[in-house]
């Protein structure tokens, strides 16, 4: 692998904006300077005028391989993902089947070891009755164990009172758990059918799955934590009262409990229902206004420690049927990075900020090793980014294999231009690079 250097960029890393140069050999970092870099033999990247962000590290998505290939696989969204910064991605058990045993589980690596663009992980899945092959998992290469303390597909929900102590008290690798009171959304459901019977309104999903029900199970996920000194991290953070369960006065390499916020979370409101129906429908549901704006403000306050996508693409025609039968779920892997800065631009959150919650703190969360920072020894996943290219998310530019987006025809100030995993160019203006594919996240834990 020849050398590269990326000349005059912006670099936004570990809380400082400067104009820098990078040099990458061999896939790693070797230097990163304010002065010039001498080195003849290398392939030189002018990025004047453009900023230098680490890749982003997705901590939560469902790229659908296997078993459920028409909405998307490892192939198609990893490329998708690329294409919007994020050059490393932690995908979830609810495949087909649900990834319950450490056989299921080497195999999704070894579809991804063939397939991903990106470099990937994946989480191995815990059931009602599955604790001897949960404790089995390898804290070294995976990047932890999944949860569902609410609704899920198949059976991956885990209610049991006994199972959740065991699994607390006996995992010694990070769980993240998704948290929804599952007898408080049966019993909101069965009022709302009562009330519309089977055309429940689109815009009672955040009663149905409601703030109440989101904190009733975070809370016992952090009792259970606290209890047993588990090593927690709850995922998708949609409520403002979930936001004090957290705290910011721990630095985050000792924290035993983290949070995650979502883009959809960050972005749309309750309001949004009335023009994008079930396209922006997500368990735990988009809320409030005041909800939203907790959540940005716990992410700023570090309470809440990642952004994250919950990327989870479904087909146009299974979105568009009616509440009940409508999926939960949609595509953001690329566009997650832009929305963001477009947030920065409102003035909502700082460029600095961004990148701490999107690149360095998932690399610290999880005890990434060498990656989700522009550091001498480390792995060269960066992103070039335009913060003043206007464009318009359109059927035309959209990379998902489910072929649409929730923000479809909206105008982002801010794009993606190059994108580079281990050091290897696999995006550039819209041309992908597919010779060589990512590689599997390493942790270091002991």
């Amino acid at each position: 692998m020849s050398a590269i250097l990326i000349k005059n960029a912006t670099l936004v890393n570990e809380g400082e904006i400067f104009v820098g140069n990078v040099l990458i050999e061999n896939g790693i970092i070797v230097n990163v300077s304010k002065s010039p870099i001498a080195n003849s033999n290398a392939t030189e990247l002018n990025a004047i005028g453009l900023h230098l962000l680490p890749g982003c590290i997705d901590d939560q998505v469902h790229f659908r391989e296997p078993g459920l290939t028409h909405k998307g696989n490892i192939y198609s969204e990893s490329k998708a993902a690329v294409a919007g910064g994020i050059t490393s991605f932690m995908d979830m058990p609810n495949t087909i089947p649900n990834t319950f045993t450490q056989e299921l589980l080497e195999q999704k690596y070894e579809i991804a070891s063939r397939t991903s663009l990106a470099n990937y992980s994946f989480f191995m899945g815990a059931s009602n009755n599955n604790i001897e092959e949960v404790l089995k998992t390898n804290p070294n290469n995976v990047c932890g164990i999944k949860v569902f303390m609410g609704s899920s597909t198949g059976n991956l929900l885990v209610d049991n009172p006994v199972t959740l102590n065991t699994l607390f008290a006996e995992c010694k690798l990070l769980i993240a758990t998704h948290c929804e009171d599952e007898e408080t959304i049966k019993a909101n459901a069965a009022a709302a059918r009562e009330k519309y019977g089977e055309d429940v309104p689109i815009q009672m999903h955040p009663q149905i799955r409601s703030a109440e029900a989101c904190y009733k199970s975070s809370s016992l996920a952090v009792e259970l934590a606290k209890k047993h000194n588990t090593r927690l991290h709850i995922l998708h953070i949609s409520t403002a009262k979930e936001t004090t369960l957290f705290d910011n006065t721990i630095p985050l390499s000792k924290k035993r409990i983290t949070a995650e916020a979502c883009i959809h979370h960050l972005w749309f409101t309750d309001a949004d229902y009335e023009t994008k129906v079930t396209l922006i429908k997500w368990n735990p549901a988009v809320k409030t206004t005041f909800d939203r704006d907790a959540i940005l403000k716990a992410v700023i306050d570090n309470k809440i420690d990642i952004i994250a996508t919950d990327h989870a693409p479904h087909t146009k025609e299974e979105k568009e049927q009616s509440y009940f039968k409508a999926p939960s779920g949609g595509p953001l892997v690329q566009h997650a990075l832009v929305a963001m800065i477009e947030l920065h631009k409102q003035n909502k959150i700082t460029l600095e900020k961004v990148v701490e919650k999107m690149c360095h703190s998932p690399a610290i969360c999880f005890q990434i090793e060498k990656r989700g920072f522009i550091r001498k020894g480390y792995w060269a996943d960066l992103v070039l980014v335009n913060l003043n290219d206007s464009w318009k998310v359109e059927k035309n530019n959209i990379q998902y294999a489910c072929g649409w987006s929730p923000f479809e025809g909206c105008q982002f100030s801010a794009k993606v231009i190059h994108t580079f995993v281990n050091g290897n160019l696999v995006y550039s203006k819209g041309v992908f690079e597919e010779t060589i594919k990512g590689k599997r996240i390493l942790f270091e834990r002991s």
